[in-house]
């Protein structure tokens, strides 16, 4: 619930918060979240709380300035994509899941911005071009 509050908070007073992921660095961070909730009761002071959670915050904002604008608009019109490439999934499928014909329009707007990011990772790195090759999310980005 304080997460609800904190983000409706956030969002108000700077709307450019609505839009951070935090919840992923908490989920990240988890242990460290609930070790800082355990001192925060134990003390009966939220101060380590209230700085885990800027110092989430901050690691937000600098992992989106180091992101390009342009990958951070893909994930934005295409939320579903990481759950979506939990499985490695082929060029066609990538292509349908954002409904572009266009193979090479899709390879220069869309999957070499999000390869290039670090976003996705290739199955056969040494091979890029390989008719088996398989783009996955990676878990240390995202």
């Amino acid at each position: 619930m304080e997460r609800l509050w904190q983000s409706l908070i956030l969002a108000q007073w700077n709307p450019q918060f609505a839009n951070l992921p935090i919840e992923s660095l908490i989920h990240q961070h988890q242990a460290d979240y609930y070790q800082a909730l355990a001192q925060n009761t134990k003390q009966s002071d939220c101060a380590l709380f209230v700085e885990f959670i800027l110092d989430i915050i901050a690691a937000t904002l600098t992992e989106q300035i180091n992101t390009p604008q342009d990958v951070i608009e893909i994930m934005q019109k295409q939320p579903g994509l990481v759950d979506f490439c939990k499985i490695p999934r082929s060029r066609t499928e990538l292509q349908a899941f954002f409904g572009l014909k266009d193979r090479e329009h899709f390879r220069k707007t869309i999957l070499k911005p999000l390869i290039d990011a670090g976003i996705l990772l290739l199955s056969i790195p040494d091979k890029p071009s390989s008719p088996k090759q398989r783009y996955g999310i990676n878990k240390d980005v995202v």
